[in-house]
């Protein structure tokens, strides 16, 4: 089983390195891979699972991460209607964005950066991606066009972010970290519409 430990940190090279494209059908071996990330993230549920395991909770992992230079992300991640989103991404390709905004008030967080970075990370509220779609339940490959939106859209373009070797911290203004333009609106959790 992954643990934290496995994750490469910031200060590593393999993180500034553009990921290559899976060839398809996956192998085992990228089967493996999707398959423990997955596990990591599941884990990270479990508040007691995861001390035991090692295990710093998160909700997007990608290849990367784990020094493995291919395009794989997999999200196990909540949105703001606290519906559940648990699915790999395989060779993701953002096709279009929304203009508008969306920021965590409090900041992004990483995996791969153990320090609390002060500032905010605006990403487009909506995003179109065209990618195979692993199913954990089902062990299916399916190709798609599917639609994110707020959280979710944020989490995704934060790990497809890692995919060409950027971080989260690049993305923050360093002249006004805390800048909000007038197009970008907080993520907030919990409240009904």
């Amino acid at each position: 089983m992954l643990t934290y430990k496995d994750i490469i940190k910031e200060d590593d090279p393999r993180l500034r390195q553009k990921s290559e494209d899976v060839i398809i059908p996956l192998t085992e071996e990228d089967i493996s891979l999707l398959e423990a990330m997955n596990e990591y993230l599941v884990v990270g549920y479990d508040e007691e699972k995861a001390e035991a395991s090692g295990i710093r909770p998160g909700v997007g992992l990608s290849a990367v991460q784990l020094g493995v230079l291919k395009k794989i992300i997999v999200i196990l991640a909540y949105n703001e209607k606290g519906q559940k989103f648990h699915y790999g991404f395989v060779n993701p390709k953002i096709i279009s964005e929304a203009v508008e905004t969306v920021y965590l008030p409090n900041g992004e967080g990483c995996l791969s950066v153990d320090r609390e970075v002060p500032g905010l990370v605006h990403r487009s509220r909506r995003v179109k991606v065209r990618t195979y779609l692993y199913d954990f339940k089902t062990k299916a490959l399916s190709q798609k066009v599917i639609s994110l939106e707020d959280f979710l859209a944020l989490v995704f373009q934060h790990e497809y972010d890692h995919l060409n070797g950027v971080l989260f911290i690049d993305r923050i203004d360093k002249i006004n970290p805390f800048f909000i333009p007038e197009y970008s609106t907080p993520i907030v959790f919990g409240q009904e519409e």
